[in-house]
């Protein structure tokens, strides 16, 4: 019988020393009677060390818990899956999970217990970590906002690794530094004392992690000879231990991640890891918002100088105006002066029919810079009608006793009207073949001078609804276009047709067509206009007398205002594939053309505009 008691003991011994977990075994007075080598290897103490000792390792936070445990074993006589935490010999805390049961004697009384703890510590803390991660990941898309992102995730970060305070410090390239970007420490005021702060790249434990891209664990912080006093200095921050690791994309370091007096024992290598995850999850999606939130900053900086350029065009725009306005007038007066005298020369008509012209040229920009810019300033209309109205009688009487014509106030009513007034424009419903074929004939004798064949198909169609104003723009512009791009003996054709049930009005030219990347740019105004002598020595219409850009760009506005939709098909002249390639202006004069159809097949542009029907 002592034989097989013995062999029974011996049996149970190899089977608690070769046990994977932790055995724990003791009396009811708390006394250690056994631990196995598992004990050893996971909590540090030998069984020589503790055997007939008290081993004090359960965290004072935890006392109650396990007084509430070690109730239920002796109710119960075992007890299944009890998850608590210990610490260890050195320090510090595991997750574990209990199961045990009472020792009884040979009377059958209790006489100790017996505990298995299955350290569960890897397991909890990868369960606690995907849960953060799994927040953290669903936290990504919803904040628009850096700095509600990464406050966010400092809050998880607190949690996942049970710290004091955790730290996210982001690079400023430009400057080679450091700075706080999210600081959880104690409360809001702690966090805007660390925003303040600014520092060396290459300083502190930041700074090292930094440039080394290596994790670095400081278990004592006082006697760590690099860290950055300062900080604590001006912050009411004390560190004891502390863990920073890198954040990192694929070709460069972003920030560091620094966190500060863990709760319980000191880091190690499993918070590493730990924070290492969080790291590589949030890298990408800090830089994507940050470098989102300097876009919007540019996007907001380019608005408000978008602004500053529109205000300074519309204010030059309108201050040529008058200028313009009454050279013009002053030059007609002089022609009526010079043919009342009987100085009738033909250089001098010749110059002053130039100058009219040119002037004509600035004032047609400004109506066409007002279009683009969708505003007017009608600050000098109410001036000049307030000063008029307020001498209108000295006026009356001054003309009564220097002239006949008693309209006059009238007339100059009508021009400041005219010139400075606010025009309402109003939709109406037209016929497009109708106002397509009486607007040819009004524009008609503004290109008959040009040696260029002109052909129509007018279909009839149901009626649209736009301003007469803004119809009467967008024809002439699309029509000048085609005959200034349009070499002499070359074809223009309008067709007006029905497509589905929208009117469709195509102007399509045979001439030397837009290069590719013009055509790219054509709505943006970016394309470079001709020689300045052009502007001088070529009357609206002649081939390549354009070049102000502004037709089709103003065209294009109107078209998102009263939703009608252009689009351009072009093909450049392959005998002068380059925008600085130069075209005779005449098919005869060009050395490559043998027929007008060798013209007519080389290049081209048509210009869609499709109205829609209300």
């Amino acid at each position: 019988m002592y034989q097989k008691s013995r062999l029974a003991q011996k049996r149970l011994h190899t089977l608690l020393k070769f046990l994977p977990d932790p055995v724990f075994a003791f009396t009811l007075d708390k006394k250690v009677e056994y631990i196995n080598p598992a004990f050893e290897r996971v909590f540090g103490w030998t069984l020589k060390e503790v055997k007939g000792k008290n081993i004090k390792f359960i965290p004072d936070h935890l006392i109650a818990q396990a007084k509430k445990g070690m109730k239920q074993l002796f109710e119960n006589q075992s007890i299944h899956e009890f998850e608590t935490q210990r610490y260890t010999k050195d320090g510090r805390i595991l997750d574990i999970s209990i199961d045990g049961s009472i020792l009884y004697d040979e009377q059958n009384k209790p006489a100790g217990q017996v505990l298995i703890l299955r350290n569960i510590t890897t397991e909890k803390r990868m369960e606690k970590s995907n849960q953060i991660l799994f927040r953290i990941s669903r936290a990504l898309h919803q904040y628009l906002e850096l700095g509600d992102l990464i406050a966010f995730i400092n809050k998880e970060i607190q949690k996942l690794i049970s710290v004091e305070g955790a730290f996210i410090l982001l690079a400023d390239k430009s400057k080679d530094q450091l700075y706080f970007f999210s600081a959880q420490y104690r409360n809001a005021e702690s966090e805007k004392k660390f925003k303040k702060i600014r520092f060396s790249a290459d300083q502190g434990v930041s700074g090292r992690v930094y440039k080394t891209g290596e994790p670095l664990i400081i278990l004592d912080a006082a006697n760590c000879p690099f860290f950055l006093r300062r900080v604590e200095d001006e912050t009411d921050l004390v560190t004891k231990n502390m863990l920073s690791v890198p954040i990192k994309l694929k070709d460069r370091i972003i920030g560091v991640i620094s966190v500060t007096n863990k709760s319980h024992g000191e880091f190690d290598n499993t918070d590493v890891e730990l924070l290492s995850m969080v790291t590589n999850t949030i890298a990408l999606p800090i830089e994507n918002t940050r470098i989102h939130e300097e876009l919007k900053r540019s996007y907001k900086e380019l608005k408000t100088l978008n602004r500053a350029k529109d205000n300074v065009i519309n204010h030059l725009a309108h201050e040529l105006k008058t200028p313009v306005s009454v050279l013009g007038a002053s030059m007609k007066l002089l022609s009526k002066k010079l043919k009342a005298a009987g100085l009738q020369d033909p250089l001098i008509e010749k110059i002053l029919t130039r100058g009219q012209r040119n002037l004509n040229r600035i004032l047609d920009i400004q109506y066409e810079v007002e279009d683009l810019l969708r505003k007017k300033d009608f600050k000098a209309y109410h001036i000049l009608n307030r000063l008029l109205d307020a001498c209108k009688d000295e006026l009356n009487i001054l003309i009564e006793s220097e002239t006949d014509n008693i309209d006059i106030i009238k007339r100059v009513h009508d021009a400041i009207e005219n010139l400075f007034g606010p025009k309402k424009i109003q939709s109406k419903y037209l016929l497009l073949n109708e106002y397509l074929i009486n607007r040819i004939d009004q524009l008609r004798p503004e290109f008959q001078h040009r040696n260029c064949v002109l052909n129509t198909r007018i279909d009839k169609n149901i009626p649209v609804f736009i301003p007469p104003e803004i119809l009467d723009i967008i024809t002439k512009g699309i029509i000048r276009n085609a005959f200034e791009y349009t070499p002499d003996a070359g074809q223009i054709d309008i067709v007006l047709k029905n497509t589905g049930n929208d009117p469709e009005l195509i102007v399509t030219d045979s001439g030397i067509g837009f290069t590719r990347e013009k055509l790219h740019l054509i709505f943006e105004n970016y394309f470079t206009p001709p020689d300045s002598i052009d502007y001088s020595t070529k009357k609206p219409y002649d081939f390549n007398a354009g070049g102000r850009g502004f037709d089709l760009l103003r065209i294009k506005i109107f078209s998102e205002k009263y939703h009608f939709k252009i689009w351009i098909d072009s093909n450049r002249c392959g005998v002068i594939p380059k925008d600085n390639d130069i075209c005779p202006g005449d098919i005869h004069l060009c050395r490559a053309c043998k027929t007008p159809n060798d013209c007519f097949a080389s290049g081209g542009t048509s210009i869609h505009i499709k109205f829609p029907v209300t």
